[in-house]
């Protein structure tokens, strides 16, 4: 089963009308069949909203001004995920349950949101956990918690108060998106599990949107997963105008999973967080179709790392690590499992 820890496939289909349940849309290659197709059996299916600043990076009019429109646009990407009767899962059991009787044809998904404003207060918190929320990066840019790409800052007061409740309510903390001083914040004071759902190499490709060795290394120590984006700017240094001329391959997803594992200090800390048709469409990406995942990816990975290695970027570390950090009872609607101490 191959796994994708980041997926924007509800903010494609509410933002710019491409569904999910129909093939995909010419120029993008994210939808339920092609993931189908792909062999792609659990993903991490985002909740991202963006705000009013980013109208003109992310090409699009459908942004929030405050964090009360950030939440029902959220909320209303938890409804999209519904009405494709998207099955998610919620704890540990569900995911081996899951894992133990997948077929090819199946697919499920864990509740990630990207940018934590649509949480109005951190006391929200439960509301989301409740509509199944399992994983928060709090930045995406500055968000009202957390400094984030092109953004530098720490944890805000409010982002402080954040961690404390994802803690107590057994979330997973992604640190894609914030800016390395709100990394180090979360770093002195997170003990729970931690990702990078979809970050690549900075030693590769300079810039605070990538990670560096160090929090490679500290993300690893910590037992958690390094997931590798597929777009385009992630993989390879250079001007639109550069990249666009020069595809990106999956020979650049290799070299970024190669770095990672050798900062992380073994590739069972890599996986895959493609972010494919977040934001922009195939042209300049390492694939043409979903299925060369498959095809193509495995074989190359296979030059530089065994067979149970490669298939442990493809899926198996991402399905190893949720085994053991989603809840391991089912939560209850205060959000704390039954029984268990913050």
């Amino acid at each position: 089963m191959i796994v994708d820890a980041h997926l924007d496939i509800a903010w494609n289909a509410t933002s710019d009308g491409r569904g999910f349940l129909a093939p995909p849309t010419p120029g993008y290659l994210i939808s339920r069949p092609a993931l189908v197709s792909a062999g792609v059996g659990l993903v991490c299916a985002t909740l991202y909203t963006a705000p009013a600043r980013a109208r003109r990076a992310m090409r699009t009019r459908f942004v929030y001004e405050n964090a009360h429109e950030a939440h029902i646009m959220a909320v209303a990407q938890v409804n999209y995920y519904k009405s494709c009767q998207l099955q998610l899962i919620r704890d540990s059991h569900e995911l081996q349950t899951y894992v133990r009787s997948w077929r090819r044809g199946q697919i499920a998904a864990v509740l990630l949101m990207e940018g934590a404003d649509p949480i109005e207060t951190p006391s929200q918190l439960g509301a989301w956990t409740d509509m199944g929320v399992r994983i928060i990066g709090p930045a995406w840019s500055r968000t009202r918690y957390s400094g984030g790409t092109g953004a530098p800052g720490g944890l805000t007061h409010l982002g402080v108060q954040l961690l404390k409740a994802m803690r107590r309510k057994h979330v997973i903390l992604d640190l894609s998106h914030m800016a390395d001083q709100a990394v180090a914040d979360a770093f002195e004071m997170w003990r729970g599990p931690v990702i990078c759902s979809h970050s690549n190499a900075r030693a590769i490709v300079p810039g605070d949107r990538q990670i560096t060795d160090a929090t490679a290394a500290e993300v690893a120590r910590r037992g958690g997963i390094l997931g590798i984006s597929f777009y385009p700017n992630h993989l390879r240094d250079g001007s639109k105008a550069w990249w666009t001329k020069n595809r990106t391959s999956l020979d650049d997803v290799v070299r970024h999973a190669v770095h990672l594992a050798k900062a992380a200090g073994g590739p069972e800390h890599v996986g895959l967080g493609t972010d494919l048709d977040g934001g922009i469409d195939s042209r300049y990406g390492p694939i043409h179709d979903l299925r060369e995942l498959k095809k193509f990816l495995p074989g190359l990975l296979r030059r530089h790392f065994s067979a149970a290695q490669a298939e442990g970027i493809m899926g198996a570390n991402w399905i190893e690590f949720l085994g053991r950090s989603l809840p391991q009872v089912p939560l209850s609607p205060t959000g704390r499992g039954s029984g268990s101490g913050a």
